[in-house]
């Protein structure tokens, strides 16, 4: 069974049908409407006209190595008002841990007082540490959270930032795989591909626009990327 890059991708701009791929004379791949609804009038495609399109879409992520850090400082920023709700609960949840320790020693008190019998220090000591550990299990994950964060941001960063001299080197698997990543809406229309970036994506093409046409202009401005700032959400870990 052949693998084609683009087939479960794009959608027909007339009835929105999908785009199916089809191989033509053992040799040449194209893509044509399904036809489910009734006859189509979009045309055979060729698979490289596809690849074209959707190739000159991706360069819109290409952005420049100070554009880059530039984004990765605001990422930065706009993650302090969540560490420093992270770093409440880590407060609280160590507190709770003393806490649950100090009760666990007093009982032991108790129990060599002989106020409490074994049973009853047995079965409240397995819980209150249990209650530790899930304290602790928290806290473990409160504190590598904003650790995850960077790295998966900038690891988004990075991929938008090579897509497309990636997009051009891979296998037709590959090249579907970071299609569904990037896209969550493609359609083909009288030979014209529209596509819609998931977020973060779209936002990452949108900055890169902007700061392009500024310095064609030879405009020095930071507006392109106030939408970055920790006032505003910049939705790097949203992936639909």
């Amino acid at each position: 069974m052949h693998n084609f890059a683009f087939s479960g991708l794009i959608s027909c701009g007339h009835c929105g049908c999908a785009m199916v791929g089809e191989i033509k004379k053992n040799k040449y791949i194209y893509y044509h409407c399904t036809g489910n609804k009734g006859k189509c009038k979009e045309p055979y495609t060729r698979e490289e006209e596809l690849g074209r399109q959707f190739s000159e879409n991706l360069s819109c992520l290409k952005f420049d190595d100070d554009v880059f850090e530039w984004i990765k400082e605001a990422l930065t920023e706009s993650f302090s008002d969540e560490k420093r709700e992270y770093s409440g609960s880590i407060e609280r949840l160590t507190k709770e841990h003393h806490t649950l320790q100090n009760r666990i020693d007093r009982m032991y008190i108790d129990k060599l007082d002989e106020k409490v019998d074994q049973n009853f220090y047995d079965k409240n000591r397995f819980e209150w540490r249990e209650q530790q550990d899930r304290c602790l299990s928290d806290i473990e994950r409160l504190q590598n959270v904003e650790n995850i964060y960077m790295d998966e941001g900038i690891q988004l960063l990075r991929l938008a930032k090579d897509a497309h001299s990636m997009f051009q080197n891979q296998s037709p698997a590959d090249q579907s795989k970071m299609l569904n990543l990037f896209y969550s809406n493609c359609s083909w229309k009288r030979g014209v591909l529209s596509a819609k970036f998931r977020q973060p994506f779209d936002l990452l093409a949108e900055t890169a626009i902007i700061d392009d046409h500024n310095k064609m202009a030879g405009i020095i401005d930071s507006d392109p990327f106030e939408k970055w700032l920790p006032e505003q959400d910049s939705n790097l870990r949203q992936i639909d």
